[in-house]
């Protein structure tokens, strides 16, 4: 049954909708980054600015190789010895292969290798990384229910994943490559 609702979770995103899935720590709204409509909807839900930027998230790394592919060696070990698992890596982008809607005003964007089981089967049956934020209004708590995503954004959902969400008590921490500053913990 959980197989059914992740390919219907991903077909939904295929068609350009936003959906609503649990993660490590709280419930995420997610839609495919190179989509740009699907993208402003899900700002617009979230009442976010576009210049903040957002997370990608992978089911591994071989779907964010091209990201890595320009770190040094030093650099890529210290990234893959968080992944998968709950650090948000802020990375550079220098080719531009993230869209300009996904990074805000950023030549980085924010990404992470999940090792939840559902983030993992979501990313693979889109057969891509996906956009990964928090399922809440700008500057209100995360939730931490479906019945919280329900209410606050049913209308505008185009599937919502059933699941369990992980063991962390707090969303994952992001970290700046570059300067290895603590973002948020």
């Amino acid at each position: 049954m959980q197989d059914w609702h992740v390919r219907q979770a991903a077909r939904a995103m295929h068609q350009g909708g936003v959906i609503a899935y649990p993660t490590e720590a709280v419930w995420g709204l997610g839609c495919d980054p190179y989509n740009l409509t699907a993208v402003q909807h899900l700002l617009a839900m979230k009442r976010r600015p576009m210049h903040k930027g957002l997370i990608i998230v992978a089911s591994d790394t071989e779907q964010v190789e091209p990201l890595l592919a320009g770190l040094t060696n030093e650099q890529r070990q210290k990234v893959l010895a968080t992944w998968p698992g709950p650090v948000t890596w802020v990375l550079p982008d220098p080719d531009d292969i993230i869209p300009s809607w996904v990074k805000g005003k950023h030549r980085s964007v924010a990404v992470r290798v999940s090792a939840h089981s559902g983030v993992k089967a979501l990313c693979e049956a889109f057969g891509s990384f996906v956009v990964s934020t928090s399922a809440n209004y700008a500057s209100q708590e995360p939730a931490r229910s479906k019945l919280k995503v329900s209410i606050n954004f049913r209308c505008d959902l185009a599937y919502v994943l059933p699941g369990e969400l992980g063991s962390m008590a707090q969303p994952t921490q992001i970290r700046s490559l570059e300067t290895d500053v603590l973002l948020r913990s």
